[in-house]
């Protein structure tokens, strides 16, 4: 193949131009997550000597199964291609640690090889899309992102070619932190459990990008701590995302396959499944034993209460190590309403220390318990987003810097940055009501995806 593309590992493109040209997302060594997620399935031989060769590395946003430590090393020496983030943080971590790093203007096309250019949207939630026009085909790489202003955009875009493929990920629903147990100690299952048909979501999905073929993306992981795979229950295989898939304007791909940019043809890839390991969390230096010191707690309470958002609606947050809680005062106003998480004290320190809380969120071997009244959305959206997003990313923890930080996006496209926070907020009302995985709830996002088509 001279001139097409690969799908492989969790959530990576690679792009070939008569040679490999560009990868995205590249994670193809290691774990994530502090060792609790793997990739499910392996990456093939020809497929890891590509991503050596590429030239250009495009990185979505900060999440272990995008911008993977393990597998950054193999990029010293090619260009790494970045999102217009505000606050820009991947960008100073990766420059002052000796990597070739370009931010990409948001929104403009970008020529990468004589048959290859790009184009990347970010946006405020510290995410960010590619468009890959291949030979005249257009990838719409949305990875794990869903739209927060940037969709009639990339729709309008999607309409000027032909062949088109939507890569985004579809799947149950583990990837975010579902590790939640009521006051009494039951665990409460996650709409997850519901188990309902992939494919009628990816069916709503495509159909309302209007593209001719969709791949299912950015799901491909398994649970491999003892303290977490439990989880794997809730993971989506391979022979789900057809389950109750059926359009006529739509060809639903495999996950893995390699499409030819110039014959219109593709095959598929077949990797192997991953080994079944399992490892103690000791291996990736916890231990459920280990309690705070005095020096710990104070840097814990210090990340939390420098985010100064949670005093708007959160009284406290305790933080159970090796058994013993430590309670950390948030707000003042008596809401009635706290966090306790429950969670070994070295992946705790990691996490507050550089700031990656969002990492034992989604890792899933952290048990989170809500105390008193919260919406049925549970940690959106005050707490995850203001927490993982906001300040973990891009630095943004006082009212006043919060103020500047959504108006730097707002002022990049101002009418879309209004219309989508009008429609987020009504999403965020209907979720703080409606269970997920309900009827009702299935029946508003049928609704969602028919207005995003219409629009």
């Amino acid at each position: 193949m001279n001139i097409g593309f690969d799908t492989i590992g969790n959530a990576t493109v690679i792009v070939y131009d008569h040679g490999p040209v560009l990868m995205t997302d590249p994670w193809v060594l290691g774990s994530a997550y502090f060792g609790s997620w793997r990739m499910s399935h392996q990456i093939p031989p020809e497929q890891f000597e590509a991503v050596k060769n590429c030239k250009f590395v495009w990185f979505s946003h900060g999440h272990p199964d995008h911008l993977n430590g393990d597998s950054l090393q193999l990029f010293k020496g090619k260009k790494i291609l970045l999102p217009d983030h505000v606050g820009g943080r991947i960008r100073s971590d990766l420059a002052k640690d000796g990597y070739d790093v370009q931010v990409l203007p948001n929104r403009e096309w970008f020529k990468i090889s004589d048959h290859v250019r790009i184009l990347c949207i970010s946006d405020y939630y510290q995410d960010a899309i590619i468009l890959i026009d291949v030979n005249g085909r257009l990838i719409v790489d949305t990875n794990d992102a869903i739209d927060r202003g940037w969709g009639r955009f990339a729709r309008k875009i999607v309409r000027q070619f032909p062949i088109s493929f939507l890569l985004a990920l579809f799947g149950h629903g583990d990837a975010d932190m579902i590790n939640f147990y009521d006051e009494d100690g039951t665990y409460i299952p996650p709409k997850a459990a519901r188990k309902l048909p992939v494919g009628i979501s990816i069916k709503q999905a495509a159909e309302s990008w209007g593209v001719k073929y969709c791949i299912p993306f950015s799901s491909m992981h398994q649970y491999q701590r003892t303290d977490s795979i439990w989880a794997n229950e809730y993971t989506t295989h391979l022979s789900d995302y057809a389950k109750g898939f059926n359009s006529k304007t739509t060809q639903l791909l495999p996950a893995y396959i390699r499409f030819d940019c110039e014959t219109d043809q593709w095959r598929e890839i077949n990797p192997p499944a991953s080994e079944q390991v399992v490892f103690e969390p000791e291996h990736f230096g916890d231990n459920w034993k280990d309690v705070l010191s005095a020096e710990d707690l104070k840097q814990v309470t210090a990340y939390f209460q420098k985010i100064k958002h949670l005093e708007n609606f959160l009284d406290f947050i305790n933080v159970r190590v090796g058994r013993q809680d430590n309670i950390i005062s948030i707000g003042k106003k008596q809401f009635n309403r706290g966090i306790t998480f429950e969670v070994p004290r070295n992946s705790l320190l990691i996490a507050t220390e550089y700031q990656v809380f969002d990492d034992l969120l989604i890792g899933n071997f952290m048990k989170t318990i809500l105390h008193g009244n919260w919406p049925k959305s549970q940690l959106y959206p005050d707490f995850t987003p203001y927490v993982a997003r906001y300040s973990d990313n891009a630095g943004s923890r006082t009212k006043e810097e919060l103020e500047r930080y959504f108006e730097e996006y707002r002022k990049r496209e101002p009418m879309e940055y209004v219309r989508h926070k009008f429609e987020q907020k009504s999403v965020d009302v209907f979720r703080s009501h409606v269970t997920g995985g309900s009827k009702a709830f299935q029946f508003g996002k049928r609704l969602y995806w028919f207005m995003k088509k219409s629009g």
